[in-house]
């Protein structure tokens, strides 16, 4: 199977494990940090349950889009209960194939006049 069918073969995501992936686009984090970042970037329209989240840690880490990271921050500002997760190579490949999936949706919508009000750049 090529690298492309396997990319693939994880579209469409959920919106969960998506928000996951994009939280974890620029940095490791612990799941609470994931919690809030995803919170934090959809003001509040967004609110993932511990369960929710703790569940798709996990299949994304058994698929290889994510990985458990080694690095911990300093003893004194962590928790050592705390697993902090980073993306992998490939779950970056995956989000950004499903970011342009649902670009590629966002502009026939936008063909077919389906916003209430024009975007500004």
């Amino acid at each position: 199977m090529t690298r492309n069918k396997d990319v693939e073969s994880f579209l469409p995501m959920t919106p969960a494990m998506f928000h996951v992936l994009i939280a974890l686009a620029d940095g490791e984090k612990h799941g609470y940090a994931i919690l809030k970042e995803v919170a934090r970037r959809t003001e509040g329209q967004v609110r993932l349950s511990a369960g929710t989240l703790y569940g798709n840690l996990a299949r994304l880490e058994s698929a290889g889009l994510i990985v458990e990271s080694d690095e911990r921050p300093a003893i004194g500002l962590d928790d050592e209960r705390r697993r902090y997760y980073r993306l992998t190579d490939f779950g970056r490949e995956v989000a950004i194939a499903e970011a342009e999936r649902m670009d590629a949706a966002l502009s026939q919508a936008r063909a077919k006049k389906l916003f209430r009000k024009p975007r500004t750049a």
